[in-house]
């Protein structure tokens, strides 16, 4: 190479990051204001806004979306009509509009939940209505219904909705440095005399911003999984309470741990665990836990655990 291309292709590498830095720089510069004075609070409100609305059609979409992608059928209360009585009291005690009872195959026995106390669903594994007792059942019902009264899936939807935004925003951020050692991976490309060659300064700044996005995804993910197991336990709560039969609950949930002991995989998460399986990624507590809660004693309670199974 000659001389005087060599030259050339310095300067080109250097015209190369300038642009790239300019373009960095302005965007920082506009960053910095958007998060200054006044435009911080209206950048916030704006992103609170799209999160909520956001949010909230995922919300309202969610009874349809749950239907149609577990090709739920309704179950007629003519085939269940013991069922349904205690359905419709339960309601009405909880204050929630009574709940379309849809059965469906989930993968193993379980009951799912998705609205709020006006709008809402109830789906039930098939396998639940021969595996529990009426009582058993109800007590099941119940829960579904604390959850219904308690927005939970409202809350986990907002959560996940403000995880995902939080991740965007950080990602924005770092962009003006992304764009920095993009441009200086094209400079020293051009410089060096191989301008279609890729850079490993731009590589591992992309790496580190994935990480740091990934990082904080991670962080407020274990957090509303955290909040899911938490009102899992209240949602028993008030279940026992509305049905009086807290033992009936307990039973249903070890007969569901009993049923669900050898499936795991993905949707596994989302279900009953003991002791022995218990995940940090779960959204379920252990259910030995919840049964001794139920009974009313300490963690380190057994005695009264095994009298409420019986």
């Amino acid at each position: 190479m000659s001389l005087g291309l060599r030259v050339a292709m310095v300067l080109v590498g250097l015209g190369v990051f300038a642009l790239y830095a300019l373009g960095a720089v302005g965007l920082y510069l506009l960053l910095q204001w958007l998060v200054r004075g006044a435009a911080l609070g209206a950048t916030a409100a704006v992103l609170l806004v799209f999160v909520a609305v956001g949010a909230y059609l995922n919300y309202r979409s969610g009874p349809a979306r749950l239907v149609a992608g577990l090709e739920a059928r309704e179950l007629p209360r003519g085939r269940a009509p013991g069922v349904y009585r205690r359905l419709d009291r339960l309601a009405a005690g909880m204050g929630v509009d009574p709940p379309p009872l849809l059965v469906a195959d989930l993968g193993m026995p379980n009951a799912l939940s998705v609205g709020g106390p006006r709008r809402s669903v109830v789906v039930l594994d098939r396998r639940l209505l021969e595996v529990l007792t009426v009582d058993e059942l109800e007590g099941i019902l119940a829960h579904e219904l604390a959850h219904i009264r308690g927005y939970d899936t409202f809350v986990q939807t907002m959560a996940v909705s403000l995880v995902r935004s939080l991740s965007a925003l950080v990602g924005v951020l770092l962009l003006p440095l992304l764009l920095l050692a993009y441009g200086l991976d094209r400079g020293l490309a051009w410089a060096s005399g191989r301008p279609t060659r890729g850079g490993s300064v731009g590589e591992w700044v992309r790496l580190g911003a994935v990480l740091a996005v990934g990082l904080l995804l991670s962080m407020f993910t274990l957090a509303v999984l955290a909040y899911s197991r938490r009102r899992e336990f209240v949602a028993d709560a008030r279940a026992a309470e509305a049905t009086g039969k807290p033992q009936a609950l307990a039973r249903a949930l070890w007969k569901i741990r009993r049923a669900t002991e050898s499936m795991y995989g993905l949707r596994s998460l989302l279900y009953t665990h003991s002791e022995d399986d218990y995940r940090l990624l779960s959204t379920h507590p252990p259910v030995e836990e919840r049964i001794r809660r139920l009974a009313g004693e300490p963690p380190e309670g057994r005695q009264r655990q095994s009298r409420l199974l019986r």
